[in-house]
């Protein structure tokens, strides 16, 4: 495969994540109202991993790992899949959907950053412009708005769960070519799973989950968002350098608010087509 083809159909890994992401606050937000943080991440660990260990035996996917690669894959499941996936809960609760596609699109410039320091990945001024015209086009289709306490809490929370996420983006390049991303991801989240367990028993006597639309819900961010588009997102940057990668990340938000508009019948109005015209721009740029 050419570099360019590789480019692209990474480039295509990437953006199929961030898009499946961009439905995954909607559905957070809905679920959150009867499932507690913590006991949503558990559910949905559990549902991924029961999803990626049938998909890597299905395909017959080799388990072994070296040892000295474990902390490597044990950072990735704690400060992406632990730490960082929490925080998105936790802040999308405290605040709101469009308040967490905003402020967690902050993820490609800290990307850029960690890129830069743990990679050596150079920043051209393309890049810096293509992550420029992608954050103006998120801060327009999102605006801006009077935030009360938990607002401010719950964006702080937020920013969290960003620097995380690109710290850990940065992290899976550094793993073995080698090894089967099927695996990778399935062993990083069941050190997650491992790490936040003990918390989420405490919530797990609240769990309301008689309504079909939290099964739903909870088989959504299992299946989908999680074993399959961590899977995706991992493919895509083994494909691509980190600080034009992170650019996808941007269509996240773009997808979020359609689909608030499509089916939540949440308004939108000319900033979300000039907004939504910057990002793809910005990502256009970064594939030039």
């Amino acid at each position: 495969m050419t570099d360019v083809n590789k480019r692209y159909l990474g480039g295509m890994y990437l953006a199929l994540a961030a898009s499946i992401w961009g439905g995954m606050y909607v559905v957070s937000k809905i679920v959150l109202e009867d499932v507690q943080p913590l006991a949503l991440l558990w559910l949905r660990y559990v549902v991924a991993l029961a999803a990626l260990v049938l998909a890597a035996a299905a395909t017959r996917q080799s388990w072994r790992i070296r040892w000295r690669d474990a902390p490597l894959v044990a950072a990735i499941g704690i400060i992406g899949y632990a730490v960082s996936i929490w925080a998105q809960f936790r802040g999308t609760e405290l605040s709101s959907a469009q308040t967490g596609a905003m402020v967690t699109s902050a993820t490609p410039a800290f990307m850029a950053v960690f890129g830069r320091i743990l990679l050596g990945e150079r920043v051209t001024r393309r890049r810096a412009l293509a992550i420029g015209l992608a954050t103006a086009g998120v801060l327009l289709i999102v605006g801006f708005g009077g935030w009360g306490a938990s607002m401010r809490s719950g964006a702080l929370i937020l920013c969290l769960a960003a620097l995380t996420w690109a710290l850990m983006s940065v992290l899976v390049k550094r793993v073995p070519a080698e090894y089967s991303q099927l695996v990778v991801t399935a062993y990083a989240i069941l050190v997650a799973t491992a790490v936040v367990t003990p918390a989420a028993i405490g919530q797990m006597g609240n769990v309301a989950l008689a309504r079909p639309v939290v099964w739903g819900g909870v088989l959504y961010l299992g299946v989908i968002s999680t074993a399959g588009a961590f899977f995706l997102w991992n493919k895509g940057l083994q494909m691509i350098d980190a600080a034009s990668g992170g650019l996808y990340f941007f269509l996240q938000p773009l997808v979020g608010v359609t689909l608030g508009w499509l089916v939540l019948g949440e308004r939108v109005d000319a900033s979300f087509w000039a907004g939504s015209a910057l990002i793809l721009c910005g990502v256009w740029l970064s594939q030039t």
